[in-house]
């Protein structure tokens, strides 16, 4: 076991202080309890205790070139020290705002924010103002943020769920306030049929359909094939804005994000995440005839910090990084990420462990069920977090940092001796596991 003395200490003094000890209500699971970092470079993190971990969470997705990329220090350092925030434009920004033009097939038109949260809440605004209708539709188990607005049918239960093909609106967290669910609509995962036909029945209620273009926060379910060619279908035969939730698609599937990668265009998407290698910011980037309501002040969207001048730099200088080495970068992630995910399925098998794993490029889903492959929300409730729990524990205590939910990201820092050493790793996590469940029986 790892010693976590000095975490352990200062997550007590945290918590009288800050509410819980954290930042983020993510990282309150956290085990063996939220930990204290002081350093990452590449594909390592470390503790204050000295532990050093081979890390598969990348800060909940964003590194996608790993942590402290030079380019992307280099770039922030130097736009710093011309300035930290103007209150008025830059040049970078609007460099910025022309390298996603170019790159993204939906973006007509670009604005800036901080947060993907706050970026689909204008994405919805602008729909609802463009289409004058109030409602929108989201799929069960797609992340949205945490937001009142969209913190619905996150991660419900079968009991609060409710019918498979007609599912509750479950509210996330209690203190959402009263009237939030009166204008979403929820739906289930890849299924075109029960969508068409909610669609043509109440299109003049419906303004948007929002979407994470693959499933990514719950079991990292693609799209069936066809579905999103139907969902795009339908959105226009129904006069409905499309939007993509490309938050962690985005620039970690390509560079054109999952739009890109599926042919697909949207209406409306927003990204964040990956796109600045850690660093605060998302943009709203789409179709001209709806960006222009924001162009006019029809629509207002706002935010002291937009295009703030670090942040503006950390994403030209992650994107420029990325364009340089494309496509050899994302072929080399995503052979890295099969090649590991390909590694786990066969040595849990060895070890007599029920697995499923799947996703797409070099981001992928891990979970202990014998479902076979997992097409909705509903399959990820098949996977046991009792065991998954267990093996990130196991994992933990061999040096490699994973996220609790399940899902895991590799960056274009980690090389192949990383993931043969995180392979060995899960192949002896796996050997424990068969051994203890055989010591209990």
């Amino acid at each position: 076991m790892k010693d976590h003395s000095k975490s352990r200490e200062l997550f007590e003094r945290g918590k009288q202080s800050l509410a819980g000890g954290v930042s983020s209500q993510f990282r309150a699971s956290e085990r063996p309890h939220p930990l204290f970092y002081s350093r990452a470079h590449g594909s390592c993190i470390c503790d204050l205790d000295g532990n050093e971990y081979l890390d598969f969470t990348l800060s909940q997705g964003p590194m996608i070139l790993g942590h402290s990329h030079p380019a992307v220090a280099d770039a922030v350092s130097r736009a710093l020290a011309e300035g930290q925030l103007f209150g008025g434009q830059h040049l970078a920004e609007l460099e910025l705002a022309e390298h996603l033009k170019r790159l993204i097939p939906c973006a007509e038109l670009v604005r800036f924010s901080l947060s993907g949260s706050e970026s689909v809440l204008a994405a919805l605004r602008l729909s609802r103002a463009f289409t004058g209708k109030p409602k929108f539709v989201k799929f069960e188990g797609h992340y949205h943020g945490w937001l009142d607005e969209t913190a619905f049918s996150i991660t419900p239960t079968i009991a609060e769920a409710g019918d498979e093909l007609r599912p509750h609106a479950v509210p996330w967290t209690s203190g959402i306030g009263p009237g939030n669910d009166q204008n979403v609509i929820v739906l289930p995962w890849n299924n075109l049929e029960v969508l068409q036909g909610v669609l043509s029945r109440r299109a003049s209620e419906i303004a948007a359909v929002i979407c994470e273009p693959v499933m990514c926060n719950n079991g990292c379910v693609p799209p069936r094939p066809g579905f999103l060619e139907g969902l795009r279908a339908a959105c226009d035969e129904n006069k409905i804005v499309l939007i993509f939730d490309e938050i962690i698609t985005g620039f970690r599937l390509g560079l054109s994000g999952a739009q890109g990668q599926f042919k697909v265009t949207p209406d409306l998407a927003v990204f964040g995440k990956a796109m600045a290698n850690g660093f605060p910011i998302s943009a709203i980037v789409g179709r001209q005839k709806l960006m222009e309501l924001f162009a006019t002040g029809q629509v207002i969207h706002a935010g002291t910090m937009n295009a703030q001048n670090g942040c503006v730099a950390a994403a030209l200088a992650t994107i420029q990084a990325l364009e340089g080495e494309s496509p050899e970068i994302y072929n080399r992630m995503t052979a890295m990420a099969a090649s590991l995910r390909s590694r786990i399925i066969r040595s849990a098998s060895k070890w007599g462990q029920v697995v499923v794993a799947q996703g797409m490029g070099p981001v992928f889903h891990l979970g202990f069920s014998s479902i076979g492959s997992i097409k909705d929300y509903r399959g990820t409730l098949t996977c046991s977090r009792e065991k998954y729990r267990s093996f990130c524990d196991a994992m933990h205590d061999r040096g490699v940092r994973l996220i609790g939910r399940g899902l895991w990201y590799v960056s274009a820092a980690h090389t192949a001796e990383d993931i043969e050493s995180c392979a060995q790793a899960a192949d002896k996590t796996f050997e424990s596991l068969a051994n203890s469940r055989s010591a209990s029986l």
